[in-house]
Order: C-alpha cells, then structure tokens, then sequence
C-alpha cells in the first residue's frame, strides 16, 4: 500500500510503499480516504517524542482518520465491513498511523460511525482536534457569561474550541493576529469574539476587556504561567501543552492538563454536532497524499484551521 513510512526521525515525510496491516482479533482494518495534520503528528516527524512513546519502523504518522471498514477481526464488535467510520488512532506506539491507504485500529476505543449527512472529509480532520477542543472545554466548564480566554484560537483545536465556548454562552476571548488570522476568528461564528493580538502585549489587552480576570483559560498555545496570571481567583485553565497544577502551587487557581480521550461517545458527540451545524470543522486546505511534505511545512509555518490530507 501507499503511505508516510518513515525510517527514522526526524524525517522530510515522503510516500513510499509498505505492506498493509491486517487486523487481529477485536481490530478493524480501514480502507483511509481522508486524514488531516495535528500538532502531535508534526512533533512525530520531527522526533520530539522519540523519549516518550515506542517507535516502531517503518514508522507511519497520522492520527485522524476516516474511510470504510475492509475488514473485521474476529470479536471485533459493534462494526461491519462497509461501515463508514472515523476516529483517531490510538495504539500505545507510534508506527501504525492513518496516513496510509489502510489503517488497523481497535474496535473498542477510538473509532466511531460517520453519520448521514457528515461528509468522509469533514470526519477526517475532526477526531483528535475535535476531542481536545471538547475536553479542554468540560475541563474548565464555563457558566454562561462567564469569560473565557483561548490562547491558540487560529490552530485546530482552537478553531473548534471557540465554537463549544460560545455554544455553552461564553463571552470568547481570543488570540489572533491582526488581519487574516482575526478575520478567520470571526468568522468561526455569528457571535462576537474579542480578539487579543498575541504579537503585542497580551496581559494589558486581556486586563483591559476583563478588568477583574478571566474565568477561564485554554492553554493551546502560548505561555502557561502568563495566562494562569491572567485568571480571576477562583479561576480555572486547560492545557494541552503540559502546563499542570504543580506550576500554579500558592495560586488561587486550578490548573488541568488534558489528554485527547476519542472515546466512542465523544466522537459520536462531535460528529451529531457537526451534522447540526452546531459545529463546523474549519478545513482551510487539502493535499493529496503526494503533496504530504507540503502539508506539513504549511501547518508548520503556521496555517489557519485544519489541513486536510485526501488519502483516496
């Protein structure tokens, strides 16, 4: 098959032919149309995470995936072959990702079915952004008014955060440069969105919209102890960077460090809200497979939204 196979990291990520997997009991072999690019697949790349996970060669990046089931191994439940389905991979290694025509996952956790009306490209850059998006929002849980800061507002994760926040009635506040990125903010959503331009002082700008603080904060970017400065007492922050409760000791604050969980439910979640317009995944380019070193460069320079990777 087709795929991202690399022999070592960090690696200039090329397509090459490797064999396809095929699925041990309680997996799913799917036949990969559409994919996206996620921070966690350019650190892969890029070797960050070589002391943190197992790497297996010849190593396929990818996360996000969607396609349709090509088989199933046996005790694999709740999944036929035909199925339309989407999801994040999620094996305890990194070697085995969806960046490749055919990708084995775990039946269990995961993966989900595309509903009617959620298109196979949508789904493919919804599951990991999607999720981190959503968990990072239940992990501050705002009230409706209360404010809420998303550093990192331009990114994946960040596009769609901006759109739970002002689901919940959220007043958003939200990092973007001046320009482009302010204009893609805006248009994320009917509501208003105060935007803070991250290239220039950012805690005078926050103080001056939220004189008393912000209620909560997502630490999608940016520096964690200056945004955890920025909070009311009280108030509460998400990261997804790593920034925990340890570096707050003495603030009157709390401090959560998320973990993506695509469980099946979430994952159902996302998609039901992407079919009723709730939710709309900002896919701002797409590159066929052959254009994959173009993708990662153009997400590494700081692209808008999600990129998609068109597999089919």
């Amino acid at each position: 098959m087709r795929a991202v196979a690399l022999s070592s990291v960090p690696a200039s990520p090329a397509v090459t032919e490797v064999a396809a997997p095929r699925p041990e009991a309680g997996e799913l072999l799917v036949k990969v149309a559409a994919s996206s690019i996620n921070g966690f697949d350019a650190m892969t790349v890029a070797g960050y995470l070589q002391q943190m996970m197992e790497h297996r060669y010849p190593l396929i990046p990818g996360k996000d995936f969607a396609g349709t089931v090509e088989a199933v191994g046996e005790g694999a439940e709740g999944f036929a072959v035909g199925d339309r389905v989407f999801g994040v991979a999620m094996k305890p290694f990194l070697g085995t990702g969806s960046l490749a025509e055919y990708l084995v996952v775990p039946a269990a956790y995961g993966v989900a079915h595309i509903p009617q009306g959620l298109s196979t490209a949508t789904a493919g850059a919804l599951g990991l952004a999607g999720t981190a998006a959503l968990d990072s929002i239940d992990a501050v849980d705002p009230q409706k008014g209360e404010t809420v800061l998303i550093s990192g507002a331009t990114g994946g994760v960040g596009a769609l955060a901006v759109q739970v926040a002002v689901a919940r009635g959220a007043r958003v506040l939200a990092t973007a440069r001046p320009g482009a990125e302010s204009d893609f903010v805006r248009g994320l959503t009917d509501a208003e969105i105060d935007l803070v331009d991250f290239t220039a002082e950012v805690a005078a700008q926050v103080r001056a919209l939220a004189p008393n603080g912000v209620d909560a904060v997502l630490h999608l970017a940016g520096d964690g102890a200056q945004l955890a400065a920025l909070l009311r007492p009280g108030g509460r922050l998400a990261s997804t960077l790593g920034f925990g409760p340890d570096a707050v000791q003495g603030q009157e604050v709390s401090v959560t460090s998320v973990m993506a969980d695509p469980n099946q439910v979430t994952l159902d979640r996302l998609a039901a809200d992407a079919v009723a317009g709730a939710l709309r995944v900002p896919i701002t380019a797409t590159y066929p497979l052959d254009q994959i070193a173009q993708a990662f460069a153009d997400f590494g320079a700081g692209a808008q939204g999600k990129l998609a990777v068109s597999i089919a």
